[in-house]
């Protein structure tokens, strides 16, 4: 047997990077080829959030679409092809549809309600060269779906009947609890330009708590420079070879999230990894998060500016509570989130189609 992965991003993105890449030592085990074939490389990659270089992005968009072209003619290669999430960002869904044609059986992974309209100021001009309802062809043209909650399932569920649910899951040996230092408490978000927006749900709570309390806000990811009055924030470009680092440097974890939809669609990952490596983390209350944190024992809840400023004070005030919430939630991961105790599904399901 033969793989071929079609995923949107190369190793920088996260969603592949956990949601496939993660799984290809358990399938070396099993004697399964694959070859992985991202769309936006590794220097599309890096300059894919600016909000310039535009013709920069539009030849490497030439060459990601040529790229997806000469896939499509090696067809032949595989027993199957394995699609996270789409081929190509923008228009109809031309690839999966040549690849059905070709009848090649098809599995189909998402982590996002990309079947939604997603208005994002990051994003939000290429939007318009988005086709959301070609999620629902890809669905029907797929011999199995692989979905990251019961939300998504509940989508993919009309148009398929082979539908399974595998969380986001993490490498616990490699995301793991480190030592803690007695240096300053950090209060740290670790994100995305596209997932900074969010912050802002807590900016006021963070300038409250910095007048009772002496703290760090660091922020990882976010594009830009955030600054909040009164609150000394730390702004640090996302690394790749600095992730498991990042999150390890981080006392209490952040996870604010509006209640919407599109949001309903998302996997709770984030608050995974700062459950991992035993930062207690303090979310808002929404979607798969709900499932994810019990609140008070690995984790807590918060959906309003007291609850945040309650929850968060409780956990600067009490080492010994931040403690035992972080080693509950790493409890959790180990149990349900570890990508160990979820690869063989996940091989399962491949092995079946």
């Amino acid at each position: 047997m033969k793989i071929l992965f079609i995923v949107p991003y190369s190793t920088e993105g996260a969603s592949n990077r956990f949601r496939v890449e993660q799984y290809l030592p358990y399938l070396d085990k099993e004697g399964i080829e694959y070859d992985i074939r991202p769309f936006v490389s590794s220097r599309f990659y890096k300059i894919l959030y600016s909000r310039r270089e535009h013709a920069k992005k539009i030849i490497y968009f030439i060459q990601a679409f040529l790229s997806r072209m000469f896939d499509i003619i090696r067809l032949c290669r595989y027993s199957l092809v394995f699609i996270h999430r789409e081929s190509c960002p923008f228009g109809p869904p031309i690839f999966e549809w040549l690849i059905y044609k070709a009848k090649k059986p098809i599995i189909f992974d998402f982590d996002d309600a990309i079947f939604l309209e997603n208005f994002n100021p990051v994003n939000n001009f290429y939007r318009f060269f988005k086709f959301p309802s070609k999620t629902k062809r890809i669905i029907r043209m797929s011999k199995a779906v692989i979905v990251a909650n019961r939300f998504l399932k509940e989508y993919a569920d009309k148009f398929n009947k082979n539908v399974y649910v595998v969380p986001t899951c993490i490498d616990i040996e490699k995301f793991n609890v480190p030592g803690k230092n007695n240096g300053r408490l950090v209060i740290g978000w670790i994100g995305s330009p596209t997932t900074a927006p969010y912050l802002k749900i807590i900016f006021h709570v963070m300038q409250r708590l910095s007048w009772k309390y002496d703290f760090i806000f660091k922020i990882v990811g976010a594009g830009e420079e955030i600054s909040i009055k009164g609150v000394k924030v730390e702004n640090f470009a996302w690394q790749l070879s600095k992730e498991v680092e990042d999150f390890k440097s981080i006392d209490i974890g952040v996870y604010p999230v509006p209640d919407t939809l599109w949001v309903y669609g998302k996997a709770g990952f984030k608050a995974i990894q700062y459950m991992s490596v035993g930062a207690p983390v303090v979310a808002s209350p929404v979607g798969m998060i709900k499932e994810i944190i019990q609140d008070g024992v690995n984790g807590f809840l918060a959906d309003s500016d007291e609850d945040w400023i309650k929850k968060l004070s409780r956990l600067i005030e009490d080492f010994q509570l931040r403690q035992r919430i972080g080693l509950n939630g790493r409890k959790s991961v180990e149990k349900k989130y570890s990508v160990s105790i979820n690869a063989q599904e996940f091989i399962d399901i491949i092995k079946n189609v």
